[in-house]
């Protein structure tokens, strides 16, 4: 393999490419097969069906796309702050048992350091943390997006079978929003633990998630 092809934009950003058009595909996915589920329910109801575009703006999408994204930065933002004090022996997502690592070291100015860094003071100290800051700002983003939208598909389906809605405040009580987020965050920390216990026994050759294949099941991180 030529170096220009090493170096190529298409090969230092591969990971993220595939991710992100696997995301692509699949909400586009969700979007085709939702939208046939949703008219069904509308002419079941005497309702007429809603075209691609009306469907985006149901609370039918947007209570599934953000129920789901809730769980996975919950997920994400936790086992980024909890893997800076918990450890777990043998298992290649954990920090070492004893010492410190790189990552715990104090951040130290030098010319490809990013601008934070050299900024220092409050700007420092919050980019010291972003990470996990931002995933917490995502998780609450799509919890208020996934009330918002359980909310509005729980008052249509209401208000076709002659029941009464509900304000969003008051639904913040009702158990059918909590049933959707804690079977979707249920299934993310299952995940976690999985992949936490699974890492200490077992082996992926060439993956930064795991140890080296004749690593001991003791030797803890990748």
């Amino acid at each position: 393999m030529t170096n220009k092809t090493k170096n190529s934009f298409l090969y230092e950003n591969g990971l993220s490419i595939t991710f992100l058009i696997l995301a692509v595909i699949t909400i586009t996915a969700q979007i085709l097969t939702g939208v046939c589920q949703y008219n069904i329910f509308l002419v079941e109801h005497d309702k007429n069906a809603v075209g691609l575009w009306q469907y985006l703006s149901t609370g039918h999408f947007i209570e599934a796309t953000f129920e789901n994204w809730e769980s996975e930065f919950l997920q994400m933002a936790l086992f980024v702050w909890l893997t800076v004090f918990l450890r777990q022996k043998g298992s290649s997502e954990s920090k070492a048992i004893d010492g410190k690592e790189d990552v715990d070291r104090e951040p130290q100015q030098h010319p490809n350091a990013p601008w934070p860094v050299h900024k220092g003071g409050l700007l420092l100290s919050i980019y010291k943390h972003s990470l996990t800051l931002s995933l917490y700002l995502l998780f609450l983003i799509s919890f208020f997006l996934h009330w918002y939208g359980s909310n509005k598909d729980f008052n249509e389906q209401q208000f076709l079978e002659g029941k009464p809605t509900e304000t969003m405040l008051i639904y913040l009580s009702n158990s059918k929003f909590w049933f959707e987020s804690f079977q979707n965050w249920q299934s993310e920390f299952l995940s976690i633990f999985v992949i936490i216990f699974l890492s200490i026994y077992l082996r992926e050759k060439g993956s930064s998630q795991s140890k080296p294949v004749d690593a001991p099941h003791s030797e803890t991180g990748e």
